[in-house]
């Protein structure tokens, strides 16, 4: 059975394992250095490029993900507390207020990505 979490971390890190995912989608957090230059965003994203993912696999992924010094598991969004400091920091520019829970930034970041809102099916 699989089951469906978010996370902060690198494209470096989600490439490292997307092989043993069943299924994910992602956000890019920073917009490409070239972008904030006011070229149009032509430089592709490097590994270290922060992102937030919602990745679905079974149990033994996701219990690698969270051993993983590279994945920060963020709270499933039905938990009544919010998001830490530093996750909220790196979903600002998305709309993500302090205090803020994970649903309410799954439907922040939903506005750019509709797959990354959360549903229950």
């Amino acid at each position: 059975m699989t089951g469906k979490s978010y996370y902060i971390t690198s494209l470096g890190g989600w490439q490292r394992h997307a092989a043993r995912f069943a299924n994910s989608h992602f956000i890019i957090l920073e917009p490409p250095r070239d972008a904030a230059a006011g070229d149009g965003g032509s430089a592709a994203p490097g590994l270290a490029t922060p992102i937030l993912a919602l990745i679905e696999a079974d149990e033994g992924v996701h219990l690698a993900l969270e051993d993983d010094a590279a994945f920060e598991a963020l709270p499933h969004p039905f938990a009544p507390k919010p998001i830490s400091g530093a996750a909220q920091s790196a979903l600002a520019a998305h709309g993500v207020a302090p205090g803020a829970t994970m649903f309410d930034a799954t439907e922040a970041v939903a506005r750019v990505h509709p797959l990354l809102r959360h549903r229950v099916f």
